[in-house]
């Protein structure tokens, strides 16, 4: 038997947005409004920056056929890595309204999500920053933390 520590670094912002990223996520901020969720009324944004220096926004798409809609991180990181299949990614911001409300807390990707974020680190073999914006709280962690255990198949990783 062998044990071993996992261990996730991330950083906490209180109120604020993390250095050199305030542009991308005021964008995910305010692409919550284009949100299509009358189902729950909870909206989410994502703006994608590549490096390219594009950026990509994308919403939460609900449909009455539950789970046929889509999540704003597989929106818009699937239509940045389509538009741009060379460029790569540098950061992601995500957002998110409760019924038009700003949240508190930063929320968190969901599993499928984080699985693609995990594909999206080994197609460029490179990390990138994911950044969970609340109006009281940001919190500033790399891609490849969220899934530890990500499913892969061959040896696509870094």
């Amino acid at each position: 038997m062998e044990k071993a520590e996992l261990k996730i670094d991330y950083i906490l912002y209180r109120e604020s947005y993390p250095e050199g990223y305030e542009e991308l996520c005021r964008a995910a901020l305010e692409i919550t409004e284009n949100a299509y969720c009358v189902y729950s009324g909870f909206a989410v944004g994502a703006a994608v920056l590549m490096n390219n220096g594009e950026v990509i926004r994308g919403t939460n798409q609900e449909n009455a056929a539950y789970p046929s809609g889509l999540c704003a991180e597989r929106t818009a990181l699937f239509y940045a890595c389509s538009a741009y299949p060379e460029a790569g990614v540098k950061a992601i911001a995500v957002a998110a309204r409760d019924k038009g409300v700003e949240v508190d807390e930063y929320v968190t990707p969901c599993g499928a999500c984080r699985q693609v974020m995990s594909e999206i680190v080994g197609r460029y073999h490179a990390d990138f920053d994911v950044i969970l914006i609340g109006r009281t709280s940001t919190l500033l962690v790399k891609a490849s933390q969220l899934l530890p255990f990500s499913f892969k198949l061959g040896d696509t990783r870094p």
